[in-house]
């Protein structure tokens, strides 16, 4: 959300370098490690998970010892049967030369196949085994995953919701978006996949090594240099291939923004016909997109080719050695089968080394790009010791009030001082910059003042609980906006417990229920994407409703009459004079039907209070309240209220 200049004054974005706002956020160190720990709050499914990951891996690693008890078992088998073919003389010594006794050939004779079919039936039953585990370990790794990403992404969306405006003013809607999608995404993708990848080839490799030294010690020194080759690999391309993911998240966060403004937005594009124009923005996007995508998949087209070399040349100095043992007969053809298959238990994890690499780099760019905002800090927050502030009569004093938007040098108010007694309204008027809408966004603190302070009842605002502070006050901002939902579901925003007495009550008051009652479905009418199938006045006067519901000692008014004709204006100003009566009310309007009975009229010029006092007081002692009068206002002025009566009688008939 763009900051956009109002009548609170000038505001500037402020972004450093990467398309990061500059201050104000810190930077989401060791994200991937804090994402992780997320497992900790699913303890059981991730025991399940990682125990099942244990038992397959151990089924995984006992068949190439019963692939070498079949290969045994069949060659013995025909060693036997070849010895005992021969001419009885000659059995002893053909025994002698193989090395075995006549009694345990005509054993291999009489039971090699019975020792074949167990061996089978072993290597069948851990193959059911690991598959079965194996299933078990994938659907409860992606369980957890998805349980983090639910974490993950409420816990965003309720920070969002809790930051401050000023950090809205500071970042655009399609850089939260991202993060709370596609960035979630990463993450859980490699908690889900990469995690585990790493979790069962570090299990595999170490567990295959204990076995092949246990094996044949001098073969696995063959084997043991290219894993350090590979770990140098793996450090590098984590340190290179981070940053290019972090690029290429900002540049997809970029592509969004524009998308995201530009639905928003479609009727302005279409009415001053800039469909090419944004046409070719999105499309400058989209090619920087492109093109940090290329450079990405260079750096890993270049890693598994690098990979795959290593493993080949591996299994060629593994196949040279091995053979030569079996040339010298240090190994039997069983043994060299099964440390041949353990020895690809090796390289396996090697070959999954691109893909963990490319999961962790992007899961991790994600990441920081999470706790970035999650450590956020708010610039606006309750005090350890805040209490509720009790039910309000309605006085509310400015003392010396300074503020400034960005810790900017330029104050947006300078030591600015009123009281507005209960039940009093009081009128903002100024040029635009003056400071009036900044003044009513920090009597519901959303900022804080730079200096002085807001008083409510005698309550510094600052001292309060914020809920139990803006719970009191009904606010009608300038910029009307509306949720998809039924019309009902509008006003009572702020109360879905309220009845729907009270919500016809609230929209009789602010002089919808009229056009209400005009739609087929009444209150239950959908007023679609940001009140998408409702006028300008239609979408203010609900939004009028959905202040009066909440029944608030405290009325804010940002020119809540700005999109309405006179006619209505004058109907919603008559149900407002009423329900004005007892509350205190801060109205800033550009009409002068809406000021002249104010209890108490402030003119801002440059953030500071240059004149106050009524209408006729105002008009004899301030020449600056007279210009506006006569200048900005009149022309409303001239209206003969008579006549505008007249209409509404003639309508109400």
């Amino acid at each position: 959300m763009q900051a956009q200049a109002s009548s609170g004054g000038g505001r500037t974005q402020q972004w450093g370098g990467a398309g990061r706002p500059a201050g104000g956020r810190p930077k989401g160190k060791g994200g991937l490690g804090r994402a992780i720990r997320y497992l900790g709050k699913q303890r059981r499914i991730v025991t399940i998970a990682y125990g099942a990951l244990v038992i397959a891996t151990l089924a995984q690693l006992a068949v190439p010892q019963l692939t070498q008890n079949m290969i045994d078992a069949v060659l013995n088998t025909t060693i036997a049967n070849t010895v005992l073919q021969l001419p009885p003389l000659v059995q002893g010594f053909a025994a002698g030369q193989v090395g075995l006794s006549i009694d345990t050939l005509k054993s291999y004779q009489v039971n090699g196949e019975q020792w074949l079919i167990m061996a089978a039936i072993g290597i069948a039953v851990f193959a059911i085994i690991r598959g079965l585990f194996s299933f078990v370990q994938a659907y409860m790794a992606e369980q957890t995953s998805q349980g983090a990403a639910f974490d993950f992404r409420n816990e965003i969306f309720a920070k969002i919701q809790r930051l401050s405006f000023s950090y809205h003013d500071r970042n655009q809607t399609g850089q939260l978006m991202i993060r709370a999608t596609d960035d979630v995404e990463k993450v859980r993708l490699f908690i889900a996949q990469g995690l585990v990848l790493t979790a069962q080839a570090f299990l595999l490799l170490i567990a295959t090594l204990i076995v092949l030294v246990a094996t044949n010690w001098k073969l696995t020194l063959v084997v043991l240099p290219i894993l350090p080759v590979a770990l140098v690999l793996f450090i590098i391309f984590g340190a290179v291939s981070q940053p290019l993911f972090i690029a290429l998240q900002i540049r997809l966060s970029k592509l969004n923004t524009i998308l995201q403004e530009n639905l928003a937005g479609i009727k302005v594009v279409k009415a001053f016909a800039r469909e090419r124009y944004e046409e070719k923005r999105f499309q400058g996007a989209a090619v920087d997109l492109l093109a940090q995508g290329l450079k990405v998949s260079r750096t890993f087209s270049f890693l598994f080719p690098l990979i795959f070399l290593m493993m080949n040349l591996g299994q060629a100095l593994l196949l040279y050695a091995s053979g030569d043992q079996i040339l010298r007969g240090a190994v039997t053809l069983g043994e060299y089968q099964k440390f041949s298959l353990y020895a690809i238990y090796v390289f396996f994890p090697l070959g999954q080394l691109g893909f963990i690499i490319s999961l962790m780099a992007q899961a991790s760019a994600s990441a920081d790009r999470i706790f970035e905002i999650l450590d956020t800090k708010n610039d606006v927050t309750d005090k350890p010791d805040a209490k509720p502030l009790p039910q309000i009569k309605g006085t509310v004093e400015f003392n010396d009030v300074t503020f400034r938007y960005f810790a900017s040098s330029e104050p947006v108010l300078n030591k600015v001082a009123f009281k507005a007694e209960p039940g009093q309204t009081v009128a903002l008027l100024g040029a635009t910059g003056s400071g009036k809408t900044t003044i009513i966004n920090l009597i519901p603190r959303f900022y804080d003042a730079s200096e002085g302070a807001i008083l409510i009842d005698g309550h510094d605002v600052r001292d309060v609980t914020i809920d139990s502070l803006r719970s009191q006050i009904g606010i009608v901002l300038q910029e009307t906006n509306l949720f998809s939902g039924s019309i009902r579901d509008n006003i009572a925003f702020g109360r879905p417990d309220a009845t729907m007495e009270e919500v016809i009550e609230a929209a009789k008051a602010a002089a919808a229920h009229d056009f209400i009652q005009t739609f087929p479905q009444g209150y239950d009418t959908s007023v679609g994407e940001r009140g998408v199938t409702l006028s300008g006045g239609q979408k203010q006067r609900i939004a009028i409703a959905r202040a009066l519901i909440l029944d608030p000692r405290l009325l804010i008014l940002d020119d809540s009459t700005s999109s309405v004709d006179l006619l209505t204006e004058y109907k919603i100003q008559k149900a407002l004079d009423n329900l004005m009566k007892g509350r205190t009310s801060f109205v800033i309007a550009q009409r002068i039907s809406t000021v002249v009975n104010a209890d108490q009229i402030l003119v801002l010029e440059k953030g500071r209070v240059v004149a106050r006092g009524k209408h006729a007081e105002l008009m004899e002692s301030s020449p600056i309240y007279a210009e506006i009068y006569t200048s900005q206002l009149v022309g409303d002025a001239e209206v003969d209220s008579d006549e505008v009566e007249s209409e509404a009688v003639q309508e109400a008939k």
